[in-house]
């Protein structure tokens, strides 16, 4: 799951077919169901009169942004997915794993895991998701686990260790 195609462009979202089904899968609930959710709580709401100190006509319409917004960007991104192989369990850091690594100095306790791929994606259970073009994702991406990694965030030197790489299992 990264943005970069292979010629190194960020037209290309790769995708492994889980994910590209999940984001099918959304795309289609907040197209039909949410959608029609929606708009029978505006139509519900405006039923109630007033509409200049309505705060559930407010907040469906509102709601009804955020949801129109959320379709835009699935779209996009499925117009521009490539769709892959999970990656290999080798250990090697690249789009599509689950990253575990610490700080240099810090207890293994302290160690932290995060999915390198596509930002727009949620892989859920709480995993924070990084870029491979952010800092920490340019630095680690192609190494190895058990391999100490330097970059600059903000101007400030940062070491990691890479404790592990595992495919994201989604």
């Amino acid at each position: 799951m990264t943005q970069t195609d292979q010629s190194g462009g960020a037209n290309t979202i790769w995708l492994t077919q889980d994910a590209h089904d999940k984001l099918q899968a959304e795309l289609t609930h907040l197209k039909g169901p949410r959608r029609a959710e929606i708009v029978s709580e505006i139509s519900a709401a405006r039923d109630e009169g007033d509409l200049k100190e309505n705060g559930g006509y407010h907040a469906a319409r509102e709601e009804q942004g955020k949801n129109e917004l959320r379709i835009l960007q699935l779209e996009d991104m499925l117009r521009r997915a490539e769709v892959g192989e999970t990656p290999p369990d080798d250990g090697i850091v690249e789009p599509g794993m689950v990253v575990t690594y610490k700080f240099e100095g810090d207890d293994d306790a302290d160690a932290e895991s995060f999915l390198l791929g596509a930002r727009e994606i949620d892989p859920g259970d709480g995993l924070t998701v990084y870029s491979p073009q952010s800092p920490l994702g340019q630095a680690i991406n192609g190494r190895s686990k058990g391999e100490t990694v330097s970059y600059e965030v903000n101007g400030k030197a940062q070491t990691v260790v890479i404790l592990d790489a595992k495919p994201f299992a989604g």
